[in-house]
């Protein structure tokens, strides 16, 4: 007898997308914490579906607690991905001042204020 109410959701969302959906390979990450010495390994993998909205990933992760498992939807994932973008942006503006500073500090002319040679045409 099926009881769906025994199959957890992401077992259920994962099993869902098995035949329909593109999946990456599973990716496994070991973290050991610095300070406790306590070690966590997380399993990621990411599925596509694009009539379904995108890109659905599922994490579990395995600690001295148990195991978690998360299955986060296309919503989700995209927010994650916009949330990367925006950060890579203030970093790469935050670097690319400081980087100018820098320069002018060494007395550097930036290159759209040097002013070309002009060549002869005769």
């Amino acid at each position: 007898m099926d009881n769906d109410h025994s199959i957890s959701k992401y077992d259920r969302q994962r099993g869902n997308l098995e035949k329909i959906a593109t999946f990456t390979r599973p990716s496994t990450v070991r973290t050991v914490q610095n300070l406790t010495g306590k070690a966590e390994t997380f399993t990621i993998e990411t599925g596509r579906h694009e009539e379904l909205g995108g890109d659905f990933i599922f994490i579990e992760c395995v600690d001295e607690t148990g195991v978690t498992r998360l299955a986060l939807p296309p919503r989700v994932a995209n927010i994650i991905a916009s949330q990367r973008e925006r950060l890579t942006k203030k970093r790469r503006s935050v670097l690319s001042t400081k980087l100018a500073k820098e320069r002018m500090a060494r007395g550097e002319v930036p290159g759209f204020l040097r002013k070309k040679k002009a060549e002869n045409v005769t």
